[in-house]
């Protein structure tokens, strides 16, 4: 072949190629897009610390189909007081009822029934249901929907505004009860789910993760009565809680019930990223009691403490901060009959290290009066160790009963007449206040010592045995009727129980 026609034969392969592009383009037009496919391993997050490093799917499946029939929807009604009004008033007895009534008018509102709605966990087949304190705290009739929609009239069995949490029963037998897990084992970044009844939504679940455990976020133990003895050592998630969840539960990917969740961190009211729980095991402990007692039975240490900072570390010698420093020690405590002193450091309380405030008052709260435990502390530098017997709030290892706690948290000392002063007084029934407290009464009421009650609610008091009777059975606010010795009036003063 020669040149020439091998150049022509090239030229025209060229120009045929061309043309080829050319027409494919115009006729067959493509979308400017690459697409790259990798297949790549996925990765799973490890269930518990045994499968840390291996590769395990998370499926909620089973925790919802576990945890969910165990928690009910609970709304509680209030209603609301009527207006009542001193009958001695003497301003009233000068213009007359019809006076008043002329301008302020009926109140066609007054005794329309308020109600709120939460949640709650079954906790026994006997039907013991554990909320919020805050959920049922001043209701007057409580009802809980079971998951089933059967609804029941449950009764308070017992409340503990220290650690939020209160006690519900409803009569029946073989109601779905949750299991408890042991809350000292969980762990940061472990899965978690929390089932509730967020905006009415009945059986709601959402899952996330454990953010922080022992958190303090001073939402409770503000009035005087439960002042220094709120318990607040949250389980933090980032599982989304809203109004409705309070009392719900949280449950791990077994189904196990590890807190109860109770408040949220939000400026808004809604679910803004962290939601809060009291840990299961304070959880136990506080529906046992209210079972057996009818209130917690709490142990103190009876110190004053706050965290170990850069500062306290650095005069303490130690490494880096650690540990939970003691301020004070209060006189009569189980803290000092054990030999502890101001400026330890106490590291371990049976065994389990604690770093923070919360973290001790989490493992002292799983105690009762006259349980023994053991306290490690650094003083001088040196590790030491004791036995301390816990003691109430009364510094006693006694158990503390119902009538003693209703009047620690009014803050009463209150005393029976005799029929010589009832004689004196013109009454017929009626207990003297003693003395006053810090407590509900000085907190919320004007009352002064020597005042003598007669009635509450309507119910005449004959002395100290039904002043108590009466005030097991109210759950809200009680409405306190009496007189003052040399005074012609009597006087009305109101407060929540």
């Amino acid at each position: 072949m020669s040149f020439k026609q091998f150049s022509t034969i090239v030229i025209a392969s060229a120009v045929s190629s061309v043309v080829a592009v050319v027409a494919y383009q115009n006729f067959f037009p493509q979308k400017n897009t690459v697409q790259i496919v990798e297949n790549a391993p996925v990765k799973y997050t490890a269930l518990s610390a045994e499968n840390v490093g291996t590769l395990q799917p998370i499926d909620f499946r089973y925790a919802a189909a576990t945890a969910t029939p165990s928690v009910v929807h609970i709304k509680s009604a209030f209603k609301v007081e009527p207006v009542r009004y001193n009958p001695n008033d003497p301003m009233r007895q000068f213009f007359g009822e019809d006076f008043f009534r002329y301008f302020q008018g009926p109140n066609p509102y007054q005794n329309q029934p308020k109600v709120a709605t939460g949640s709650g966990v079954i906790v026994s087949e006997d039907g013991y249901i554990v909320t919020n304190n805050h959920v049922v705290e001043n209701a007057n009739e409580i009802y809980v929907t079971l998951h089933n929609n059967k609804t029941f009239k449950a009764k308070v069995i017992g409340r503990d505004a220290d650690t939020d949490l209160a006690l519900v029963k409803i009569e029946g037998e073989k109601f779905p009860s949750v299991n408890f897990a042991n809350s000292d084992s969980v762990m940061i970044g472990e899965w978690v789910m929390a089932v509730g009844n967020p905006f009415n939504l009945a059986s709601t679940v959402t899952a996330g993760i454990v953010s922080a455990k022992a958190r303090s976020i001073n939402i409770l133990g503000h009035g005087q009565a439960s002042k220094g003895s709120a318990i607040e050592s949250f389980i933090q998630t980032d599982a989304a809680v809203n109004p409705g969840n309070s009392g719900g539960a949280l449950v791990n990917i077994g189904g196990e019930l590890i807190g109860i969740n109770t408040a949220i961190a939000s400026p808004t009211g809604s679910y803004a990223g962290y939601s809060f729980a009291v840990p299961s095991n304070i959880v136990r402990k506080v529906i046992f009691d209210l079972q057996k007692f009818g209130v917690t039975q709490r142990g103190f240490l009876g110190v004053q403490i706050r965290a170990v900072d850069n500062e306290l570390a650095n005069k303490a010698g130690l490494d880096k901060p650690m540990g939970v420093y003691v301020e004070q020690i209060n006189e009569g405590s189980a803290g000092k009959d054990a030999g502890l002193q101001s400026k330890d450091i106490i590291t371990k309380i049976n065994g389990v290290n604690v770093n923070s405030a919360p973290e001790l008052q989490e493992q002292v709260a799983n105690y009762r009066p006259g349980d023994k435990i053991s306290v490690e502390y650094l003083r001088d530098g040196k590790l030491a160790k004791t036995t301390v017997v816990l003691k109430n709030k009364y510094n006693t290892t006694a158990t503390v009963d119902s009538n003693r706690d209703i009047l620690g948290a009014l803050g009463l000392d209150i005393e029976e007449l005799s029929a010589k002063e009832k004689a004196q007084l013109g009454v017929e029934s009626g207990v003297k206040v003693n003395n006053i407290k810090p407590g509900k009464i000085a907190e919320f009421t004007d009352i002064k010592k020597g005042f003598v009650i007669t009635q509450i609610d309507d119910q005449p008091v004959n002395n100290v045995n039904d002043f108590l009777n009466v005030l097991k059975s109210k759950n809200g606010k009680v409405m306190v009727e009496g007189i003052y010795p040399n005074k012609p009036m009597s006087y009305l003063y109101a407060f929540k129980m």
